[in-house]
């Protein structure tokens, strides 16, 4: 087995969404191709309602899943299809948007007025990027959680783990998503197929990210060098090439999201809440909103 080295670690950055939701975005609208298939990833949480209550009215999406995982506060959904419902904490909703859905998602705080959440987009293929939309609901008691001898726990929201394959299923890029807690003074490594591109979120504690035998330069706006990469509370780490990652950690744990997929390699052509293949796609998808078109499955 090899450690796939840390390729690059950066701070997700405060952006503003919706209608007036802020929220730290560790990737998107930019170069896809080191995360491909995925194109977007958003933290949204605080603890002050005026943050996140405008939340994300109606909206359009095209040519993409978009995946939400709820820890604090819950998110009204609806959605031009007529499904409506609340994503509750430690559920999640996996929407393929494929040939066109209008959707809106409003959060509101726990009793304490906390509020937390991700959201990550992935791409589809051009084979579809026209396909039936969909929804898959699921509750938190139905993601299975599995805890090893030295107490780390992965709850399996996508793809197989450590003997258990989580409840999302039929997903284009087939990804692996798993909300990780390592415990302190841990060493842990963590499969992660070669093929697959893959990211590490972290979100709560902080930790050392190994890299190869030999270390490389890392890009990185924190901390590098040595045997590997400090990481902690909203840190992205992307990896190289191996078959699994490796985390240290010290006086505190770490938790973090791992993610990865098989990437696509296809081009993309990307305005908005909609992603196609071609600029000519992506221009009579909005001609198509704008004129009442848009939506092509009942």
């Amino acid at each position: 087995m090899s450690i796939r080295p840390v390729k690059r670690l950066t701070k997700s950055q405060l952006a503003m969404e919706g209608a007036g939701v802020r929220l730290r975005r560790a990737f998107g609208f930019g170069d896809t191709a080191e995360v491909d298939p995925f194109l977007l990833f958003d933290d949204f949480r605080g603890d002050r309602p005026d943050d996140y209550l405008a939340g994300f009215p109606w909206h359009p999406h095209r040519g993409i899943e978009t995946i939400t995982y709820v820890l604090a506060g819950n998110v009204d959904h609806g959605d031009s299809l007529g499904n409506k419902g609340t994503i509750g904490a430690g559920d999640v909703q996996w929407m393929t948007a494929g040939s066109g859905i209008v959707h809106q998602e409003m959060p509101h705080g726990n009793e304490r007025g906390q509020m937390h959440g991700f959201q990550l987009w992935a791409n589809l293929p051009s084979s579809l990027k026209m396909t039936h939309p969909r929804y898959q609901d699921v509750s938190a008691k139905d993601i299975p959680e599995v805890t090893d001898d030295d107490g780390t726990t992965a709850r399996v929201i996508c793809g197989s783990f450590w003997g258990k394959r989580g409840p999302v299923e039929g997903v284009a890029a087939e990804p692996q998503y798993v909300d990780v807690w390592v415990p302190p003074a841990t060493r842990r490594s963590l499969p992660v197929a070669r093929s697959r591109n893959a990211f590490a979120y972290v979100f709560e504690g902080s930790g050392k990210f190994a890299g190869a035998s030999d270390p490389q330069p890392v890009k990185t706006d924190i901390v590098g060098g040595g045997e590997g990469v400090a990481a902690d509370n909203r840190s992205l780490i992307l990896f190289d090439a191996g078959d699994e990652i490796t985390v240290e950690t010290r006086d505190e744990g770490i938790r973090f999201l791992l993610v990865s997929g098989e990437p696509i390699q296809e081009p993309v052509a990307w305005r908005g809440p909609i992603v196609m293949n071609t600029n000519e796609e992506l221009r009579q998808a909005f001609e198509e909103y704008r004129n009442g078109t848009f939506l092509k499955h009942a």
